[in-house]
């Protein structure tokens, strides 16, 4: 059965690999905000300039990105701590965060339903 996996290039990767594997995800992460942003605010003057309607697609991926990157990463790290009896870990970090999640995807909802709306 390892035979199969190893012909599949399923395995566990090394240190090496991971290093590679963190980085890489690292800048296609890098690359999604930059691009985001760029069409973001690339939206935000169309609507500026040609009174256009609203796109919101790239600003709730943005926002999207960064909220779940955020998320894993304080989540990552209070597991990382639990058997620290000094370090209670992250949790007031993981509340905030989950009330501007929140707050996001209520303005993510109302603002939907107001562009949905025609006068």
């Amino acid at each position: 059965m390892n035979r199969f996996w190893e012909k599949l290039r399923l395995r566990r990767p090394d240190e090496m690999e991971r290093a590679i594997l963190s980085q890489a995800q690292r800048n296609a992460y890098l690359f999604l905000v930059l691009a985001l942003s760029v069409w973001s605010i690339y939206e935000s003057c169309q609507v500026y300039l040609h009174h256009s309607r609203l796109n919101l697609l790239p600003c709730l991926l943005l926002v999207a990105a960064a909220l779940i990157q955020s998320f894993t990463q304080l989540i990552l790290m209070r597991s990382a701590v639990r058997d620290d009896p000094e370090e209670t870990g992250p949790l007031m970090r993981i509340v905030v965060l989950s009330c501007a999640a929140a707050g996001v995807i209520a303005a993510a909802a109302a603002a939907v339903v107001l562009l949905g709306v025609r006068t």
